[in-house]
């Protein structure tokens, strides 16, 4: 059984009258019984792209019991690699007692965290049971063996943004080949005319029909405002979505913008998640933050790049920036993510 005292502001909250409150010290003590046992359906994860859309596993646990003083317990489903003692693990966080990846997502995670397609490999899932950040307790940990496949397949987009150019348009992904594709395609102003193509040429193209639909040939789709934006294209229905995306970017004295203006990275459309920049920067500070908002910003040192942290100091220098997001809240705000912040040799 863990205590765990809750003082200041939360008082105001609670009744003055309840038992549990100790006037003197203004503080409460709540009662929290140990993380549960972790459950599975199997430990054999069967894959398959025919099955993708199929439970591949159930994981369940029960409540974690808390007495005297009600609060909330976040509980989170973290997934890594056997053997990385979850140093980065790709984490759920559950608002029920029981969760159910699809195949599909279950080898897109495999994916994610580095296992190689057509290889059997092996993956080690436990629950965070998180009642505050001082409280931190781990379940059991189940092994889970699987063989991941190729699900992917791509379309492309050349356009305006990228000077017409098939060879080097940017891909749209279909993570399970079921004819959606999609992507986050950043548009400068006066660059908001693009086509689709299924190859790097222009032998076969796609475009606009009007009301949200596309033909062979057609008109230019226009994303109508620049910015980052989600494209959606299904083939299957021959209709398309744009949407506004938000993308990550640095800031600071070392960007070319300084502290006034963000410089964005790029969203590779692969399915890794990956945002990346190759940037020169100058003797100076930098963060990073997501949305051109500061409303989630990331700092703390070049190594370790924390939710809310300082600004952190780099040397003159050109730059590879990889980022990839590990965690996200309840409602997919991100909170933890992992960078390589890599110097380049001139």
């Amino acid at each position: 059984m863990r205590n765990l005292i809750i003082k200041g502001s939360l008082i105001g909250l609670l009744s003055l009258g309840l038992a549990s409150c100790n006037k003197s010290e203004n503080q409460m003590i709540a009662h929290i019984g140990p993380v549960g046992t972790l459950n599975t359906s199997t430990t054999d994860l069967k894959l398959s792209l025919a099955d993708g859309e199929k439970p591949a596993l159930t994981l369940s646990f029960s409540k974690v019991e808390v007495t005297e003083t009600e609060i909330p317990v976040t509980s989170t489903i973290q997934f890594d690699v056997k053997g990385n003692n979850f140093a980065n693990p790709l984490e759920f966080v559950q608002k029920a007692y029981t969760f159910s990846p699809t195949v599909n997502q279950m080898n897109e995670l495999m994916l994610k965290l580095g296992m190689k397609i057509g290889e059997q490999g092996q993956l080690e899932v436990r629950l965070k049971s998180e009642p505050a950040a001082n409280a931190v307790s781990y379940s059991n940990i189940i092994l889970l063996t699987g063989r991941p496949f190729k699900a992917s397949s791509w379309i492309y987009m050349p356009g305006a943004y990228q000077n017409w150019s098939p060879e080097t348009a940017d891909s749209l992904l279909s993570s399970t080949s079921n004819g959606i594709y999609e992507g986050i395609i950043n548009f400068p102003v006066g660059k908001l005319d693009f086509k689709i193509t299924p190859k790097k040429n222009w032998t076969i193209n796609y475009g606009d029909a009007g009301s949200g639909t596309f033909r062979l040939g057609g008109d230019n789709f226009n994303v109508l405002t620049p910015g980052a934006k989600k494209v959606m294209i299904d083939m299957n229905k021959m209709k398309w979505e744009i949407s506004d995306a938000k993308i990550w970017s640095l800031i600071g004295s070392a960007t070319p913008k300084g502290w006034d203006g963000d410089t964005d990275l790029k969203f590779v459309n692969d399915g890794t998640g990956t945002f990346t920049l190759t940037q020169d920067l100058a003797a100076g500070d930098i963060k990073i933050r997501y949305g051109h908002d500061w409303g989630i910003n990331f700092g703390g040192s070049i190594n370790d790049f924390v939710l809310n942290g300082g600004n952190v100091a780099v040397a003159a220098g050109n730059y590879t920036v990889k980022l990839n997001v590990t965690k996200t809240d309840a409602q997919g705000n991100p909170t933890a993510i992992k960078v390589s912040l890599q110097k380049n040799e001139k």
